[in-house]
């Protein structure tokens, strides 16, 4: 839970920083209607999704004696390896549910801090390659001694 909760932190600070930037929102509503039916078809899918999960779920009969792990000796097992073992194998999926949620507040920080500028010049690495090098460099010989005095 932990470890959900300082992602979520994450998260909302990822927020707060978009927010903090001077960003017009009007423009970036605008292709919003064009994207409308698609986004709300993703979002009837997954609320589909979690009603039938949350439908069929079913506590395991177990689940008393899954809850509580045995202490490992602390003169075997080091706090970080403990903490890693149980972070890897039991919550391992929970480890990349917060990884995903990490990674999708991030780029949907980066999303919404993109701006189309056309007035900046842009680097065009395939007219670099393909350029003549015969073009644009001229070698000289100079004999020594005949620089500026």
């Amino acid at each position: 839970i932990l470890v959900i909760v300082y992602v979520g932190a994450v998260a909302v600070l990822f927020l707060f920083v978009v927010m903090m930037l001077d960003i017009n929102f009007s423009e970036l509503r605008k292709g919003m209607k064009r994207h409308a039916l698609i986004g709300s078809a993703v979002g009837l899918t997954l609320l589909a999704e979690l009603a039938f999960l949350f439908q069929n779920w079913q506590p395991s009969t177990d689940a008393a004696n899954r809850v509580t792990q045995p202490t490992p000796d602390a003169e075997v097992i080091s706090n970080t390896h403990a903490l890693g073992h149980v972070l890897y194998t039991h919550y391992a999926y929970l480890f990349q549910v917060s990884g995903l949620i990490l990674l999708v507040a991030m780029i949907g920080a980066i999303v919404l801090t993109l701006r189309q500028r056309p007035e900046t010049r842009r680097q065009n690495v395939a007219d670099q390659v393909a350029r003549n090098p015969k073009d644009v460099l001229v070698i000289e010989k100079i004999s020594s001694g005949s620089g500026v005095s």
